[in-house]
């Protein structure tokens, strides 16, 4: 499932390389929660992409996509015809905003889960072509554009002071006036805070060491399920919400480097972080 998960990433990273220079930006925008939340033609192009090639690979697997939503398995002709348990979980481009605006940070995740758990996965970080990858007990790894590829660790930084941090905000405005509390409480005790516009990409930062934690509230499993894994799989300590829990339940994701764990779970808890934050 891991090497699938790889193949389906970087072959639709490609697609959407390709389409992102054709794109008329006039027609091909519209918006969904609100109206700063962005989904474009290439966004629904590619998760149709992704579901056709899990339809050939495995068709009696469920998809999660944040698109087009879920859809059962059981569709294989040749085969039982019967669920088979295991439910991908896709967002076509994690930073859709990034996408539209041209800003080099957004991707393409993929992941298997059993049980709700995800098991293996894949980011495609699309304008540096480099895949991140993991599975469950099986370390964690990013291929490099050049075709080299590297096991990942978290940084050895045990000081919360010392943390480079990364987060993000919601499209709900109310949601979004409480993250920016939180975030000004968070800024006096950590080295510094980054907001990138990804957090599959943010995840895959935990785990090379680009940053040294991340946390959101109101992501979709779409956002966190491959690159949660991949920043476990590196040796972070990751909170997530429960396996179902979408962009409206307000809860939280987390990942630290072990080194400062305690320390930032602890940080997040006095600034009152750990609760879901109502939109």
């Amino acid at each position: 499932m891991r090497s699938v998960a790889v193949r389906l990433a970087s072959e639709a990273a490609e697609f959407v390389r390709h389409r992102r220079g054709s794109v008329d930006w006039t027609a091909s925008v519209r918006t969904k929660s609100s109206e700063t939340d962005p989904v474009t033609l290439v966004d629904t192009d590619c998760e149709r992409l992704l579901r056709k090639r899990l339809a050939s690979l495995r068709p009696d697997d469920a998809i999660l996509g944040e698109e087009d939503g879920e859809s059962a398995g059981g569709a294989s002709p040749e085969g039982a015809g019967q669920p088979s348990g295991v439910r991908w979980v896709i967002d076509p481009i994690d930073g859709t905003v990034n996408f539209v605006y041209g800003i080099p940070a957004y991707a393409v995740s993929v992941a298997a889960q059993l049980d709700g758990q995800t098991v293996a996965g894949a980011v495609a970080d699309v304008v540096a072509d480099r895949v991140f990858s993991a599975a469950s007990g099986g370390g964690a790894t990013v291929r490099e554009a050049n075709g080299l590829q590297r096991e990942l660790v978290c940084n050895p930084v045990r000081e919360t002071q010392l943390a480079l941090v990364a987060t993000g905000f919601a499209y709900s405005a109310v949601r979004r006036a409480r993250q920016a509390q939180l975030v000004a409480q968070l800024l006096p005790r950590v080295r510094d805070v980054r907001r990138i516009g990804s957090a599959a990409l943010d995840l895959c930062g935990v785990a090379e060491g680009r940053v040294d934690a991340q946390y959101e509230h109101g992501l979709g499993p779409w956002d966190w399920a491959a690159g949660a894994l991949i920043a476990r799989e590196a040796g972070a300590v990751v909170i997530l919400p429960g396996v179902d829990a979408r962009s409206a339940d307000g809860a939280l994701i987390a990942a630290m480097a072990p080194g400062i764990a305690e320390g930032f779970g602890q940080l997040l808890t006095d600034i009152g972080a750990i609760a879901p934050i109502p939109g």
